[in-house]
């Protein structure tokens, strides 16, 4: 195509069509236009000379010029002049001015052609990409329909009129067959940028994908009256959701499950008939965990505030419903409050708490040197160790039932040398192994943690300001399904996450690792914490 006989509007024409068809701005049609043809005429005239063209966005004239840099001395001709030639063109041209010659209009040829209509559709596409980008990233949260427009690798490219998107197959619903030109509804949970294929990230398996369906069929949930709290999901088979009431008047279970079960039954189909528990939330987190249970019966709890564990006592017959297949219930259970759950029967129950009272009772006659008897007494008035002893007011020993305040006086007397004995022994054994005195002087550590550090190598202020609270505490992932507890270095029973922490934040002050401002600081799972719970507050579940 010759750009001298070509009609002054077919530019613009070309233009006006590609930004409609790619929903981007005429300018930067015309600006990618523009390089292609200064990167044709740069075949024609030479790769070093510096050609530039320029369409005149009214008209659609086309104008090539090339750009010479004004020199003393002239190096490469393709793209300098001299000074004296420059004055010939224009009179004020001093050194380092740029002279722009105007080139005739040239016939291009198959290869420049090719070379040109490359950098137009590279051009395009560049800019289709960025206006995708910009259109979606704030849209992440949102809902979106869209065509199946084709399958690669069993992810799914969806259509959404405006861009393309992705469902990666784990981010599909199980046993879920989509084909060409099938309707798809999803959740946009990412939007970033890519090299090249979809940057628009769609899921239908994301917890937020069932509340966001919920908001959308309950009316109550639109308007804040009904608000979803947590979702935990098992993709494809069962869910569950805890829901408050803004208004007393309104239940907000009745909301979300409508006339006949007309609301939820619109979401189960969308998720491919999966199941859904509605479950009223509740700020006691004992409460929500017997609700979030159901449609087991608990009979009784017991929590770990420090361990965010909690204990639940079911009947033996409700053992397997609790439970649920493959452990599903109470795994669902547990995503939804956020708490490790144990449940055990009442019989399993009962006979840990014989295990445990028989147990206290040896530790009794073993350490005070007593007789059965007074070790139950002081089993079955809860007790469970020695240390708790030496700590009670002796008047609490002298009242139960037997004791006086000579036995009570004598008991945390072996007790003390028990403990001394003990100490005794746990610092012969730190020596033993080698760990250094200053570890001792690490507020928060015990003989008993000291040999645990050193049978674990953890022998200077260094080696555990080394450490991470993992390291010590152990801890749990989720694989093939099932919970893995990995053991730490320390009794996790005994030493909580928080006092592990602050150890190794003791152990990096006395080490100079960090400062007692730095000390005052949240640590970064606190921020992570915080602002987990700032956005749940600023994006329910």
């Amino acid at each position: 195509m010759a750009a001298v006989s070509a009609n002054k509007l077919e530019l613009l024409q070309i233009a006006d069509a590609v930004a409609r068809e790619k929903s981007i701005d005429r300018s930067i049609v015309i600006a990618a236009m523009e390089d292609a043809i200064a990167k044709a005429a740069r075949a024609r005239y030479g790769s070093e000379t510096d050609v530039h063209a320029e369409i005149d966005s009214k008209k659609g004239e086309l104008r090539l010029s090339r750009h010479m840099l004004v020199v003393e001395t002239v190096e490469n001709p393709a793209n300098q002049i001299s000074l004296e030639d420059a004055k010939r063109a224009n009179p004020t041209a001093q050194i380092g001015d740029t002279i722009a010659d105007t080139l005739p209009p040239l016939e291009y040829g198959r290869i420049a052609a090719q070379s040109a209509k490359q950098v137009i559709v590279q051009k395009v596409r560049e800019a289709e990409r960025d206006r995708q980008y910009q259109e979606f990233k704030d849209r992440i949260g949102e809902i979106v329909n869209g065509i199946v427009k084709r399958v690669e690798y069993g992810s799914v490219i969806v259509d959404l009129g405006r861009g393309e998107a992705i469902v990666r197959r784990d981010e599909m619903l199980p046993r879920e067959a989509l084909r060409n030109g099938d309707r798809i509804r999803a959740y946009i949970f990412d939007v970033r940028r890519e090299t090249r294929g979809p940057q628009i990230f769609l899921s239908r398996t994301h917890p937020q994908f069932m509340a966001k369906l919920f908001a959308q069929e309950v009316p109550e949930i639109y308007d804040g009256i009904v608000e979803i709290k947590a979702v935990a999901r098992d993709p494809g088979s069962r869910a569950k959701i805890g829901v408050i009431s803004r208004d007393s008047s309104v239940d907000p279970v009745g909301a979300c499950v409508g006339m006949r079960g007309s609301r939820v039954q619109a979401v189960v189909n969308e998720l491919q008939g999966e199941k859904i528990d509605i479950i009223p939330w509740s700020p006691d987190i004992a409460t929500f965990v017997v609700n979030a249970l159901a449609p087991a019966e608990v009979a009784k709890v017991v929590i770990d505030e420090d361990r965010e564990r909690i204990e639940v006592v079911v009947p033996d017959t409700q053992l397997s419903l609790a439970i649920g297949r493959r452990g599903q219930n109470v795994r669902l259970a547990s995503q939804l409050t956020g708490w490790d759950i144990d449940i055990l029967t009442e019989q399993e129950e009962s006979e840990r708490r014989q295990a445990d009272f028989e147990n206290s009772t040896r530790v009794f006659m073993e350490a005070l040197n007593v007789d059965e008897v007074v070790g139950q007494l002081l089993a079955s008035e809860g007790f469970s160790s020695v240390e708790e002893l030496v700590l009670v007011d002796v008047r609490e020993l002298a009242g139960i039932e037997g004791f006086d305040e000579e036995t009570a006086n004598e008991l945390q007397s072996r007790a003390r040398e028990y403990l001394e004995h003990l100490e005794a022994e746990l610092e012969a054994k730190r020596k033993e192994l080698g760990v250094e005195d200053a570890m001792k002087d690490v507020p928060g550590i015990t003989g008993k943690i000291l040999v645990k550090l050193g049978e674990n190598d953890v022998k200077t202020v260094e080696d555990l300001a080394g450490c991470a609270t993992d390291d010590l505490v152990g801890w749990t992932e989720r694989k093939d399904g099932e919970t893995v507890k990995h053991d730490g270095f320390l009794d996790a029973s005994e030493t909580s996450r928080d006092e592990a922490e602050a150890l190794i934040m003791q152990a990096r002050l006395a080490a100079g690792w960090i400062t007692e401002a730095d000390l005052a600081k949240p640590s970064d799972d606190e921020e992570a914490a915080d602002g987990d719970d700032a956005a749940s507050e600023a994006h329910p579940a």
